[in-house]
């Protein structure tokens, strides 16, 4: 295929959007411990349940100390409004059903204070193989709200609407650790809630059912009533983000530095490893330059992130896209990025996909390790 050939050079267009996303999750800029690894100072929950280990937050029932309802350990220093959080967990059933439950709430409500209930979303996960990632509404009304792997809007009908995919859901779940620890990042910024584990994208949601979403609410973390079993939080940070999020200047700011290409498809079809291996992305400013072999390209590109997907305008000043305004969409990760452009002067995509005969181009990247 002649057009999947000449996929690498037009690399650069992709590997620059891939970028931000993994420049937002490796710099700490901004983030504040909210668990101080000895003792529960800020937090408030059953004291027969949750207590610090070895630097983490453990939640346990045994056979002896059963829970009937869910209960949680709920933060009590401030609330989440629009945030960035990222912390690791590991999560142990210590019964012959493998059963193993747990989440961290957000913008949630405390529904029996005494009790230690809250409602709300929930980044969920578990130790089966279905349920880590997704978000679900405890307590609510709507449920699993997002699948893994399911890019959704819920409109203003509280309608779920499936827009696209963040990935697929087994291989979401072949990078989680059943008996290690795994990276949990959420990020909620106005409707838009995002969810993460070691690095991969597991859900996407615009929430846009005024009579539902929550706006603010309690930060908590679940132990889930049912078979013994042992949860852990250790690394708990938060960030608050500024109403200029969304600026072009902090969004590329998050975009300077070095990128390499993880993975490639093109109408509907995965590139060969051959075709996006060793393709280098430099990013300063608003210009990039990708070398590949004996390949050289450069340019400049724009990015709108109040845009949802965020769109990005890239303009080649080498090789055979020269002259022209390739038009793309990007999502960022705290560890990667994905980024969708049309070739050959098409409209932009709307949802990150390849179809056959398309005419578009899907790219994942990460940042270069030094």
């Amino acid at each position: 295929m002649k057009f999947i050939r000449s996929v690498p050079f037009l690399a650069g267009a992709a590997l620059l959007a891939h970028v931000t996303v993994v420049s937002a999750a490796e710099t700490e800029t901004g983030f504040v411990p909210i668990f101080n690894g000895k003792d529960l100072t800020g937090w408030d929950g059953n004291p027969k349940l949750w207590s610090v280990k070895d630097g983490a937050i453990v939640g346990q029932t045994t056979a002896d100390n059963p829970l009937k309802g869910n209960t949680f350990l709920i933060w009590t220093k401030g609330t989440t409004e629009d945030f960035e959080l990222r912390c690791a967990y590991r999560i142990t059933p210590n019964n012959d059903k493998n059963f193993a439950n747990s989440g961290i709430q957000y913008r949630s409500k405390v529904l029996d204070p005494a009790g230690w209930v809250v409602g709300g979303y929930q980044a969920d996960f578990e130790a089966g193989t279905t349920y880590s990632g997704i978000l679900y509404e405890e307590r609510m009304t709507r449920g699993i709200m997002a699948a893994r792997g399911e890019k959704v809007v819920w409109d203003k009908d509280c309608k779920k609407q499936i827009t696209g995919s963040v990935g697929k859901s087994e291989e979401i779940q072949a990078a989680i650790k059943q008996d290690g620890w795994n990276d949990y990042v959420v990020v909620a910024n106005g409707n838009h809630l995002q969810h993460f584990i070691n690095g991969l994208p597991t859900v996407d949601v615009t929430d846009e059912c005024e009579a539902k979403a929550a706006k603010s609410g309690v930060l908590a973390l679940q132990l889930h009533a049912g078979q013994p079993m042992t949860v852990q939080f250790k690394d708990i940070r938060l960030k608050t983000l500024s109403s200029d999020a969304g600026d072009a200047a902090g969004e590329l700011k998050k975009l300077e530095g070095t990128w390499e290409i993880s993975a490639g498809e093109a109408n509907g079809t995965a590139m060969p490893s051959e075709n996006v291996a060793g393709a280098i992305l430099t990013i300063t400013g608003n210009k990039y330059s990708v070398v590949k072999n004996d390949f050289n390209d450069r340019g400049t590109f724009s990015i709108d992130a109040s845009k949802n997907p965020k769109q990005m305008d890239v303009r080649p000043e080498a090789g055979t896209s020269a002259g022209q305004k390739l038009l793309a969409i990007y999502e960022m990760g705290p560890e990667g990025m994905r980024v969708c452009y049309a070739t050959d002067g098409g409209e932009r995509p709307k949802a990150f996909t390849t179809e056959a005969d398309s005419g578009r181009v899907l790219f994942t990247y990460k940042r270069k390790k030094p």
